[in-house]
């Protein structure tokens, strides 16, 4: 039934391109409407464009327009394979046809004659007046893509699209036929690319607009959860980053002025520094802005680091001193701070938890030296959070990155060499030492000699000699003497630990040890392959910390947690959003 459908279509076609009109000439245009009205995009492929008819740009516009308000997005493809261009189409008169011949139960259809109704009401006239293109402006911009969208037609969406921005439609056909998401992606970053070029600071507005649709949310906080670095590191993003970076200060100020203004405080009332608000409290204005708040607290922390190196190896005694209990207290200041970022709960975080939990436990006043020890301990940890503000560096940001992903190489790296130790300093012991008892050098002769010996480190009694030992392991400080006889002689063959150690050198020191080199430098070039898109990507959270975090440094935050205290607790005073780049009113003016 269907294929004798076909068949007659395509008859009533074929005669249809015989009959001539009072002038004589072919009746192509009404073969081309029939085509389009019946949806036979192959009929009109095989029959009407055809070398036998030569067709102009201007004499598909007609049909081009229907096939737009029929929604045949395969016409409007054949059409533009054919030398429509868009440029020439899209008119002013084209544009008020389009709207004109809407759907009536679309919403924006709805909206349009809203917008006519209130304009009849206002005007003296009786008659609703004619839809213009002003009347589409007071809802949406002017646009042929617009025109689509608002009709929820999206592959003729993509077609338009995909005229206006040939740059952006090559990318996206070369990566939709790999993974769709990548061609969504690209998509995202043009229309984004051609709002910001318009106008930036209304697209820096639309990236933190509030969104009822999206449950409440931003479309960077989106990207963000998405892990989407393409987008994160758009210019137009960076840009908007940057400008919160600087708080109310100009971009345009370098750095060395902001570190001469925390100096020489009196500067900022000069021409030194330049503001974005001239009307503005410049002392506020300079101490709230997050790259002050930034470079306080570097200077903050070295001067704990610096205390605290001090107490530890000067001013450590049974009774602590002035210095030791500022250290307590700085470190009180910091645990508040901590409580306060708890919901974050990133990687820096939990270092800073973990340091802070290793000095209580070495905060014990009757152990004087094992406390000593568990402090030292802790102010490692300390001095490891001191990577975290390298992050905010462009080329030392990617290398702390580069670290972390290495330290997982290790990780795993360590399963694979610990078989290899512990098989070797298993036997080893076993061969050479008779029932040692003492835990202590056993884990000595099986895993740290072991260690030790894949970077050169090889033992003296491999060979069953070990002038320096006890006979029947009696002596705590000397390791059990090797099994002999009578004369003095090892009674297990030499040449087999020789063999045994060659092995073991040649599989860690030469397998597994270029192993973990390969996975190095896999790292390190995955990593450097998109450096600029990943310290992009992680700029956001350290620019996000510093931007919510209290103006004051420690130990002085505490002033500022006192404060916030009195107002959460004790006055009920709703705080901010945890987020703080947030357009708040969702219905907002763009």
């Amino acid at each position: 039934m269907e294929q004798g459908c076909c068949q007659f279509i395509s008859q009533v076609i074929s005669l249809t391109s015989r009959n001539r009109d009072h002038f004589g000439h072919e009746n192509w245009d009404h073969q081309l409407k029939l085509a389009v009205a019946w949806n036979r995009v192959d009929i009109a492929r095989s029959e009407i464009f055809t070398d036998d008819h030569e067709w102009k740009p201007a004499d598909l516009h007609p049909v081009m327009a229907a096939a737009l308000i029929a929604n045949k997005p395969d016409f409007v493809k054949l059409f533009l394979e054919q030398g429509v261009r868009l440029k020439e189409f899209v008119t002013w008169d084209t544009l008020i046809y389009l709207y004109e011949n809407m759907a009536p139960s679309s919403l924006f259809h709805s909206k349009l004659q809203k917008v006519l109704v209130e304009e009849k009401e206002c005007s003296a006239f009786s008659k609703v007046p004619v839809i213009q293109l002003h009347h589409v402006s007071q809802v949406l911009r002017e646009d042929l893509l617009i025109w689509a969208i608002v009709q929820s037609r999206k592959e003729l969406a993509e077609i338009i699209w995909a005229q206006w921005c040939p740059r952006v439609t090559l990318g996206t056909s070369l990566s939709s036929a790999h993974c769709p998401r990548l061609a969504l992606v690209s998509a995202l970053l043009g229309v984004f690319t051609e709002c910001y070029r318009k106008d930036e600071e209304r697209a820096q507005k639309l990236l933190i607009r509030v969104s009822e649709a999206w449950g409440k949310t931003t479309c960077l906080q989106l990207a963000l959860e998405a892990k989407n670095m393409n987008f994160v590191s758009h210019g137009g993003i960076q840009a908007f980053l940057t400008k919160v970076w600087w708080g109310k200060l100009c971009v345009d100020n370098g750095l060395w002025r902001v570190i001469l203004c925390m100096v020489f405080f009196p500067l900022i009332y000069t021409s030194f520094v330049t503001f974005r608000y001239p009307y503005l409290t410049r002392t506020r204005a300079f101490f709230t802005a997050p790259v002050v708040i930034f470079h306080l607290n570097i200077l903050s922390y070295f001067s704990f680091l610096w205390l605290f190196a001090y107490v530890l190896m000067i001013d450590f005694q049974e009774t602590p001193s002035w210095r030791e209990y500022f250290i307590y207290f700085w470190l009180f200041s910091l645990v508040c701070e901590e409580t306060r970022q708890v919901p974050g709960g990133d990687f820096w975080n939990k270092l800073d938890v973990c340091a802070i939990l290793i000095f209580i436990a070495g905060w014990i006043p009757s152990t004087l030296y094992p406390g000593r020890i568990i402090l030292s301990l802790a102010f490692i940890i300390f001095c490891l959070r001191l990577m975290h503000i390298f992050t905010v560096s462009k080329t030392l940001g990617p290398k702390i990155i580069i670290v972390k992903r290495m330290m997982k190489d290790v990780f795993f790296f360590l399963f694979l060499l610990a078989v290899w130790v512990v098989s070797f300093g298993v036997a080893k012991q076993a061969i050479l030492i008779h029932n040692e008892e003492r835990v202590d050098w056993i884990f000595r002769g099986v895993v740290y000699h072991s260690y030790l010996t894949i970077f050169g480190q090889i033992p003296s009694y491999i060979d069953g000699m070990e002038p320096r030992c006890s006979p029947n392991g009696t002596d705590p400080y000397k390791p059990k003497c090797p099994e002999s006889n009578k004369d003095k002689r090892p009674v297990f063959p030499e040449w087999l630990t020789v063999i045994l150690l060659c092995l073991y050198l040649l599989f860690t020191n030469i397998l597994l040890l270029n192993l973990l080199i390969a996975m190095f430098n896999y790292t390190f070039q995955q990593v450097q392959e998109h450096t600029d898109q990943i310290w992009k990507f992680q700029r956001h959270d350290l620019i996000e910390e510093y931007h919510g975090r209290p103006s004051a440094p420690p130990p002085f935050i505490l002033f500022n947690h006192l404060q916030l205290f009195v107002k959460r607790v004790l006055l009920r005073v709703c705080g901010e959003v945890a987020y703080p780049f947030l357009l708040v009113s969702p219905d907002s003016t763009l």
